[in-house]
């Protein structure tokens, strides 16, 4: 008799309640195989392209290759056209237009290619104590103390006075000469260890070391001097010239596997590129969707989505009224008939850290893509809160596709938070819904994702573009 009540309640169990963790390890075990073959091409992108240009540079590329071709407003483009929409080289839009084209509104899925990183400031170059030095400006939410005794790279671009422009990328490939940020000895640390830790390092310290030997034994400024004979011999520089300049320090190190079990991927700028990349993918296996499918990937999205390459410019509704237009639709009633993932990375648990999250409420690696509803912080504020209408049918296109997918919230209601370009795309009177990769040391100059997850972000992507 006992027997039986137990198997009754089992199988109540089966039927109303969500098994989160057993499901999910029996689906990643499945995708493994291929979750793995799938990261090899991720590390390689993930390498490569450390800013948002670089992050342009290559999606163009890879674009064309798979037979995208430059978007032109004025012609009139039929199902199956690939186009893409470079703006200003630091973001851009690819679609694939839909069998019924943009009358049932189009899909969207955004993602960022911006991360944190160190900027330099107008005038950075300088010496001291007889070194070479450059003052920076962080750039989005950092902890400092991470940027410190850790080898980086220079990235950007410099235009010159003339006009000319120089694309510097140092610091990557075998020979380079690399930079760092000094940090003070622990012998004689006494009164930093004294001070909070977000006192103990201010953004007037990320001062990086970029030279050591004076021009001559005689003379003033020797050893900034020395620094810039070097840029002039290589590159034409003077001084002046790096007013002009967008010129980014980032970490210096390659994507690597994570664990004996080679199941992660450690790196930097996961967030929010490993989303950008499965995106992409998805899209270049997207033959003829239904409805004309778009990938936007945003720059400035860690400092507030601003800028004319930003989600808080017009870029990407342009882009949809040209589409709109080009069919003689009225851009506003497609954008009302229009949704989008914003696909932004969300938090993984960390046991270690186990007292900032909710467990029965978290994202875990190796569950599948993470869904949330609403991001923001405390109060949902600057949050897009998706509708149950459209998270509904977001959970059945997954579904019906065998996607491994999880839902969570960004830690504990009062810890904090943050925001993703959802609430931007939403202005336009789309259904948005954040969905990405989970992430382990979020905004930490070497971050940590699961395959198996990137892989599911893939299927997701692809899924929703392709769902009727």
């Amino acid at each position: 008799m006992e027997e039986n009540k137990k198997t009754e309640v089992q199988e109540l169990c089966e039927k109303l309640l969500m098994d989160r963790a057993k499901p999910a390890r029996e689906a990643a075990l499945r995708h493994a195989a291929k979750a793995m073959d799938f990261a090899e091409g991720y590390k390689d992108f993930i390498t490569a392209a450390k800013t948002e240009r670089e992050a342009v540079d290559w999606t163009v590329t890879a674009a064309k290759a798979a037979g995208f071709t430059e978007f032109d407003p004025m012609k009139k483009y039929s199902a199956g056209d690939k186009v893409y929409y470079n703006n200003r080289g630091k973001a851009m839009c690819l679609a694939v237009i839909g069998k019924n084209g943009a009358k049932d509104g189009v899909r969207i899925a955004a993602a960022h290619i911006d991360s944190p990183r160190i900027d330099l400031k107008p005038l950075p170059l300088y010496e001291s104590g007889e070194l070479a030095l450059l003052k920076t400006h962080y750039y989005g939410g950092i902890k400092k103390y991470q940027w410190t005794a850790i080898p980086l790279s220079l990235h950007g671009k410099i235009v010159k006075k003339d006009g000319s422009e120089v694309t510097l990328n140092v610091g990557e490939n075998p020979g380079d000469p690399q930079f760092c940020i000094t940090d003070i000895l622990p012998h004689l640390g006494k009164d930093q260890t004294a001070k909070k830790l977000g006192e103990a390092f201010t953004g007037e310290d990320l001062n990086v070391l970029i030279g050591s030997l004076p021009l001559s034994e005689e003379g003033e400024q020797l050893y900034k001097l020395n620094v810039m004979k070097l840029l002039n011999e290589q590159y034409g520089l003077v001084e002046s010239d790096l007013i002009s300049a967008e010129l980014e320090f980032v970490p210096a190190f390659p994507a690597t596997d994570i664990g004996f079990d080679r199941s992660m991927v450690g790196a930097y700028g996961h967030d929010d590129r490993v989303c950008a990349y499965p995106a992409v993918q998805a899209l270049f296996a997207s033959e003829a969707p239904e409805k004309t499918s778009i990938v936007c990937l945003a720059d400035k999205e860690e400092i507030g989505s601003v800028g004319n390459t930003g989600l808080c410019s017009e870029y990407l509704n342009y882009f949809v009224c040209d589409l709109s237009r080009a069919e003689g639709l009225e851009p506003q009633h497609v954008w009302s008939r229009s949704n989008c993932l914003s696909a932004d990375v969300t938090a993984a648990f960390d046991p270690t850290y186990a007292s900032a999250y909710e467990p029965g409420n978290s994202t875990y690696l190796n569950r599948g893509v993470g869904i949330a509803k609403y991001t923001g912080s405390r109060g949902k504020g600057g949050s897009n809160d998706a509708s149950a209408e459209f998270l509904g049918w977001v959970r059945r296109v997954l579904d019906k596709a065998g996607v491994l997918w999880q839902i969570g919230e960004l830690g504990k209601v009062d810890q904090g938070g943050g925001g993703t370009v959802a609430l931007d795309i939403s202005r336009l009177n789309a259904d948005v819904i954040d969905i990405g990769v989970p992430v382990l040391s979020m905004h930490a100059p070497f971050e940590v994702i699961s395959k198996v997850d990137l892989y599911a972000a893939y299927q997701a992507f692809k899924a929703y573009f392709e769902a009727e």
